[in-house]
């Protein structure tokens, strides 16, 4: 149980930090502006989904949140992780930015993994 929960927060954490906090404080840098546009998407894309994934890190941190829209959270992030790799292997081809995804697609399966767990037990 200790260690399901340890699992848990430290994933989870990591996801809150890079996929919650790094957008909403990065993302209107010209950095950021040029990443979104060098892989081809307007702007306005690069908005909305430093909304959602804003949204979808407090969504997996806060215990309060009902456990159907933690999944939702959790599919949004696995499915934000897919696309953002099949799109740098598009543009940029094998690279490590390409590969870069696939390893918080790792991170996010043990939170979910955790996240079961401590709910069957619970």
């Amino acid at each position: 149980m200790k260690k399901n929960k340890i699992i848990f927060w430290i994933t989870t954490g990591i996801i809150f930090l890079m996929e919650g906090v790094m957008p909403a404080l990065t993302s209107q840098t010209e950095l950021a502006k040029e990443g979104i546009r060098h892989l081809g998407y307007p702007g306005y894309f690069g908005n909305a989904l430093v909304v959602f994934k804003v949204l979808g890190a407090l969504i997996l941190i806060i215990p309060q949140i009902p456990k159907r829209l933690k999944e939702w959270a959790y599919a949004g992030f696995l499915f934000d992780f897919i696309f953002a790799s099949i799109s740098h292997f598009s543009v940029d081809g094998m690279d490590f930015q390409s590969f870069f995804p696939l390893i918080f697609i790792i991170i996010l399966a043990l939170s979910y993994i955790s996240y079961h767990k401590l709910n069957t037990v619970s």
